[in-house]
């Protein structure tokens, strides 16, 4: 039944958000994804140098004592 979604189903289907939605809602929503896909990565990568950031801030206790 639906074998191909063309351009004019594209742009019909973002013409019916952007009326329901509005626009400054659709950009506050993808600003929000954008910053959770960039905190979801830095979570990935930053798995090693928070372990390092763990061991200094112990270091740093232990001299306070």
């Amino acid at each position: 039944m639906f074998k191909t979604i063309g351009w004019p189903e594209m742009l019909l289907f973002l013409v019916i958000i952007v009326l329901i939605f509005g626009v400054g809602r659709i950009s506050k929503i993808a600003g929000e994804m954008g910053s959770g896909i960039r905190a979801f990565k830095e979570g990935l990568s930053g798995k090693k140098d928070q372990g390092k950031d763990i061991e200094d801030d112990n270091q740093t206790d232990e001299s306070v004592d």
